[in-house]
């Protein structure tokens, strides 16, 4: 064989190496680095579960659908990712939420989702979005260890861990109370967490819980425990409730005379409105007030007050916060996969929202700076 036909036949077999070799490459990178979903330009489904029918309409559903909203229309004006929303009413009952969750999850082919509302839903209906390994988001669930349910599951709200410790230790340093009573709805996940975080805390803070009264979610009469609450005379009253009930607790309680403060958790504008001058000196603790000058909170308000012609409460903010967050992490993914979106999410650490700086725990649970309220002049201020 001359040299000429050699040096063609050594360039001929390094070729044919060449291309094995890449192809090779390819096949072990697929293997190793399975393909996701890539987003073009279609518009991605996002489930959403609410109550818009039902004892939680007015004061979960209403709102948590405006901030939601609000939220897609600005999103999907940035331009990627571009999102629409298939949304289901859970009755505002745990049963429709469940049932909301697997006809999105089996019906829809829905690979995320936004909601439920409250604790007692969200514990069942993030189970079966576990189960599917679907990822699912709970703007306004607040009960523990709900997010220890799973990987694929996340919450927007700060926990009652968080909420409740670092309140009580700001209000009893500056009220000063010794003597207490704590009142609690034993129908709810979100209550009943809340009186046992309460009772723990306060033990641990010096404080005695003279007595402890429960209601039932859907009662409107509450003097017999609020009387009883009064021949006491304990420094402060404790409610844990939904929102439905606290303008109740609030009017009952000053017509029966008691002049203490009340601290009742995440006490909305709608709230007090509907309590009246009831709701003057009450205290609250919650993650978000419209007045902070955090990244956004000023627009949002605004926004919101143009486009409903009221002021957003906890409940908006939270969903709005929510769908940000999710935007943020899929935007980052460039993925509709459900396994990508949950460690994007898991991943999100200091992102800007009108919250301040948001990031998720270990668990899945929120981390940002929790507030203390204070009804002065019938709106919610900072207690300073």
């Amino acid at each position: 064989m001359n040299i000429k036909k050699i040096a063609t036949f050594t360039f001929i077999l390094a070729t044919v190496s060449l291309i094995v070799g890449l192809s090779a490459c390819d096949r072990i990178s697929q293997i190793v680095q399975p393909a996701i979903p890539k987003m073009e330009d279609e518009e991605i489904s996002i489930g959403v579960v609410l109550p818009l029918t039902g004892r939680l309409a007015d004061s979960f559903g209403n709102p948590m659908s405006q901030g939601l909203a609000l939220a897609l229309n600005e999103i999907n004006n940035t331009g990627v990712p571009k999102l629409n929303f298939i949304i289901e009413d859970d009755r505002s009952t745990v049963e429709g939420a469940v049932e909301a969750f697997n006809k999105l999850i089996h019906q829809g082919g829905i690979s995320v989702i936004l909601g439920p509302a409250t604790s007692s839903q969200t514990r069942e209906a993030f189970q079966v979005a576990q189960e599917n390994q679907i990822v699912a988001i709970g703007p306004s669930s607040a009960a523990r260890g709900l997010s220890a349910i799973g990987d694929f599951v996340f919450r927007i709200s700060l926990t009652t861990d968080v909420l409740i410790p670092s309140g009580v230790e700001v209000t009893h340093a500056k009220l000063g109370y010794q003597r207490v009573a704590t009142i609690y709805d034993e129908t709810d996940l979100f209550s009943t967490d809340g009186d046992e975080a309460l009772q723990e805390t306060l033990a641990a803070n010096g404080v005695e819980v003279l007595t402890t009264e429960t209601f039932q979610g859907g009662d409107t009469d509450f003097s017999a425990q609020l009387t009883r609450i009064k021949a006491l005379n304990p420094d402060a009253i404790f409610v844990s409730a939904l929102s439905p009930e606290k303008p109740g607790m609030l009017m009952q309680g000053r017509a029966l005379g008691l002049s203490v403060p009340f601290v009742v958790r995440t006490l909305t504008d709608a709230n007090v409105q509907a309590a009246g001058a009831a709701a003057e000196g009450a205290l609250t603790f919650v993650g978000w007030v419209g007045t902070d000058d955090t990244p956004g909170n000023q627009a949002f308000v605004q926004n919101y007050r143009a486009t409903y012609g009221m002021e957003p409460n906890n409940y908006a903010a939270r969903a709005y916060v929510a769908l940000y967050v999710l935007a943020e992490a899929i935007a980052n993914v460039q993925s509709t996969d459900s396994t990508a979106i949950r460690d994007a999410l898991a991943n999100i650490r200091d992102f800007d929202t009108i919250f301040g700086k948001f990031s998720f725990d270990a668990t899945g649970d929120a981390v940002y700076e929790p507030k203390v309220l204070i009804v002065k002049d019938s709106e919610l201020k900072r207690f300073e």
